[in-house]
C-alpha cells in the first residue's frame, strides 16, 4: 500500500470546517468529561451540535462521539463510560439500549487491496432492547437485531439476528435470548 498516495476521496465529515473545530475544541472535550456527569447538559450539548437524541438518554463520562450530526439516539439509552462512537457515518441507537463501557463503535475502515489504502465508511444500525456488553466492537456496516446482545469483549464486523446472544472474536450465536414479560403486578414490588 502507499499511504503517501492516500486522499479522502468523495468523503466528507458532514458538518463546515468551523463546527468541526468548535466540536473538537469546545463540545468534545465538554461531553467526555468526567468533571461534568450531568447527562442532561451532554444531551444539550449534543443536541446544539445537531444529535438527534430523545428523552431519558443517560451519558456517562469519557464518552466519545467524532460527529455529533451523523448521531441519532431514541429514548431511555444508556451510553457507559469510555464508549467510542467513532461515527465517520450514520449511527442510529433505538430505544432502551444499552451501550456499556468500552464499547467501540467504528463505521470506517480502510480497503487493504487498495494501493492507496482507501477509505471505507458505513452507517450502524442498533435496533431497539439490544445490549452491547463492556469492551464489545461492532463494526461498520453492522444492524444489531432488535433485543440481540453482544456480550463481555466480543467483536462483530457482520449483522446480528434479534434476540441472539452472541459471544467471542468474531462473535458467534450462543442462544436465543428468554425475555422476562412484566406483568403490572410485577412492575409494582
Amino acid at each position: 500500500m502507499r499511504l503517501d498516495q492516500y486522499s479522502l476521496g468523495s468523503y466528507t465529515p458532514g458538518a463546515p470546517y468551523w463546527k468541526q473545530m468548535l466540536w473538537y475544541f469546545v463540545g468534545s472535550p465538554l461531553v467526555q468529561s468526567y468533571y461534568l456527569p450531568f447527562s442532561g447538559f451532554k444531551v444539550w450539548l449534543l443536541r446544539r451540535f445537531g444529535a438527534q437524541i430523545g428523552r431519558g438518554v443517560r451519558i456517562k463520562p469519557g464518552v466519545r462521539v467524532k460527529f455529533p450530526w451523523r448521531l441519532t439516539i431514541g429514548d431511555y439509552v444508556w451510553i457507559g463510560e469510555n464508549a467510542w462512537l467513532d461515527n465517520l457515518a450514520e449511527i442510529t441507537i433505538e430505544s432502551h439500549v444499552c451501550i456499556s463501557q468500552d464499547v467501540y463503535l467504528c463505521t470506517g475502515n480502510h480497503d487493504w487491496n487498495h494501493p492507496s489504502f482507501a477509505l471505507r465508511t458505513a452507517a450502524i444500525h442498533i435496533q431497539q432492547g439490544s445490549w452491547l456488553a463492556a469492551r464489545s466492537v461492532v463494526g461498520p456496516g453492522v444492524t444489531i437485531g432488535r433485543g440481540a446482545i453482544l456480550s463481555l469483549g466480543s467483536v462483530t464486523g457482520r449483522s446480528l439476528e434479534p434476540m441472539t446472544i452472541y459471544a467471542g472474536n468474531p462473535a458467534q450465536p450462543l442462544k436465543m435470548r428468554q425475555q422476562i414479560s412484566q406483568t403490572p403486578s410485577s412492575v409494582a414490588k
